[in-house]
């Protein structure tokens, strides 16, 4: 397994659980506290939601001494637009990329979406930063349409893959099996789970098994519906069951988020302990 860098996305993914509404200011603690940490990446936001945010990100990147600040953007030249303006270290884009989503979300066809893809990441790289692009929805997704679309990424100029996990049905063999296919193109993986069916801490095991370096979490595992992989039980499982060591430690983990907690209500965080199962059968009732 080599060394696993932590992309936490409490500060974007985790915000979108119910009843959490971050601050601007407590967005900017949260990110120092990440930063000092040891956190290895900070997706800090959405440009695009306007001047408040594009604000709050430049003072996040402003706080980050030693984690790289990333921004989160549609498949859009106009979000890619807003991001270089607060000139983070990474700009990601994020693409659908099963039919569903193409078809019924963004009612378009593939290539539509491919050439679109590559204009955004053709812009982001412009700007100097390090472009990674998000598959969205993978777990629909065929591994023709992974490796086709991971080239054309690779071709326009993005370094990364991030598997998302959209609706939360990924397996460990599926994870696994993506991983390296991303791999063998010659990109970087990542891995965004959820954790519909209580495997988002296992998929994201399998990941770094199979050779991702870069994992997404989020501060207590907070997240849309059932949540994303937990920063505390990722890197405890990686401490304790595998003794392998990420920059934050198990330790280190639960620390940071004894530190977080007082910035919380304490009714959200106590109300956040539901299992994830109670959940799944809403998230794709047409799977």
């Amino acid at each position: 397994m080599a060394d696993v860098i932590l992309v936490d996305t409490t500060l974007r993914d985790g915000e979108q659980a119910p009843g959490f509404a971050f601050s601007r200011g407590l967005k900017v603690r949260l990110a120092a506290l990440l930063d000092a940490a040891g956190v290895g990446q900070i997706e800090a936001g959405i440009p695009a939601m306007g001047p408040g945010e594009r604000k709050t990100l430049c003072k996040i990147m402003d706080v980050c001494f030693q984690a790289r600040v990333s921004t989160w953007n549609r498949l859009c030249e106009a979000d890619i637009k807003n991001s270089l303006a607060c000139t983070p270290h990474v700009i990601h884009v994020c693409c659908p990329l099963s039919d569903r989503q193409i078809f019924c979300k963004l009612r378009s066809d593939r290539d539509k979406v491919m050439a679109a893809l590559q204009r955004c990441i053709e812009l982001a790289a412009s700007g100097g930063a390090e472009v990674s692009v998000g598959f969205e929805d993978i777990s629909h997704v065929t591994g023709q349409q992974l490796a086709q679309a991971a080239t054309a990424a690779a071709q326009a100029g993005a370094r990364r893959i991030r598997l998302s996990d959209t609706v939360g049905r990924y397996t460990p063999d599926a994870v696994a099996k993506a991983v390296r296919l991303v791999l063998r193109q010659g990109l970087e993986a990542e891995i965004h789970a959820h954790n519909d069916f209580g495997m988002a801490v296992a998929n994201s095991l399998m990941a770094a098994y199979a050779g991702a370096r870069y994992v997404d979490t989020t501060l207590w595992g907070i997240g849309e519906r059932a949540g994303n992989c937990g920063m505390g039980a990722f890197t405890a499982a990686l401490d304790r069951l595998e003794h392998h060591i990420c920059a934050v430690s198990g330790q280190g983990a639960a620390r940071l988020e004894k530190k977080a907690a007082p910035f919380i209500p304490r009714a959200l965080l106590e109300a956040w302990n539901v299992p994830a199962a109670h959940t799944a059968r809403c998230a794709f009732p047409a799977s």
